[in-house]
């Protein structure tokens, strides 16, 4: 595993310092080995803890400057104004429009999205599965963000490493529940190699994001179950028989 910390930026989201952390540059080993940022993981916490400071460094801050969330897949967003104490708040977005405040995000197949309008200076991140993007927390993010006074069509919102089409393979009742929220969303799922369909995530999310209005979508195109060298993944853990997965971490800051 490198040992050089490893992180995705989007030039779409500059000047705001940013990064899509891979599992690049971390402290921990095993089925965990690389950057681990999830606490809520049954990775040695000391570990975790190191490779959370690192993280925090990149972003020019220390690992207390960390605001996250207890991400429960809901559409729920939280203003910030300083990192949260324990316990979390439940919820998958934050919204900050104060300096020093750095969001973030745990992801290990979901959705990384990082929010930001420039000539504002609001800021947000989300965790955005399936079920969180079907309930609405990338649109929930955005007026999160106009009511701090963002312009929604100035925010720029980038999609991080998450699980690719070509890896979602799902049932039909999957599919069935989606067709059933709107038909016209068939256009996310085709046939895949074992008969069954396949799920394009963020697909749908950048068609929601550009639906709700805001200035600039797009998805980085990295796949997190394909690039097992750089990215955890849940599925490809459980594939695999592991007992646990690592997470990623995505940041942002003003």
């Amino acid at each position: 595993m490198p040992t050089t910390l490893e992180f995705l930026t989007a030039p779409a989201l500059s000047p705001f310092r940013h990064g899509f952390f891979t599992r690049h540059g971390g402290a921990s080993s095993g089925i965990f080995a690389g950057l681990n940022c999830g606490p809520g993981s049954s990775d040695q916490s000391e570990a975790v803890a190191i490779n959370r400071a690192r993280a925090a460094a990149a972003m020019g801050a220390g690992p207390k400057a960390l605001a996250g969330v207890h991400q429960v897949h809901s559409a729920v967003v939280v203003t910030v104004t300083a990192p949260l104490p324990a316990p979390l708040p439940r919820a998958d977005a934050l919204v900050t429009a104060t300096p020093g405040v750095v969001l973030t995000v745990l992801t290990a197949d979901c959705q990384p999205v990082l929010f930001a309008d420039a000539s504002a200076g609001v800021i947000g991140a989300a965790h955005a599965g399936w079920k969180g993007t079907l309930a609405g927390v990338l649109e929930a993010t955005v007026e999160a963000m106009e009511r701090l006074g963002a312009r929604r069509h100035k925010i720029t919102a980038v999609i991080g490493p998450c699980i690719s089409q070509r890896a979602y393979e799902v049932g039909e009742d999957f599919m069935a529940d989606f067709l059933a929220e709107e038909e016209t969303y068939s256009r996310f799922f085709c046939g895949g190699p074992n008969g069954r369909p396949m799920f394009d995530l963020p697909g749908l999310a950048l068609f929601r994001l550009r639906a709700a209005g805001i200035g600039h979508a797009e998805w980085t195109r990295h796949c997190t179950y394909s690039d097992p060298e750089r990215f955890f993944s849940y599925r490809r853990a459980t594939h695999l028989q592991e007992a646990d997965y690592g997470r990623l971490l995505s940041a942002i800051r003003l």
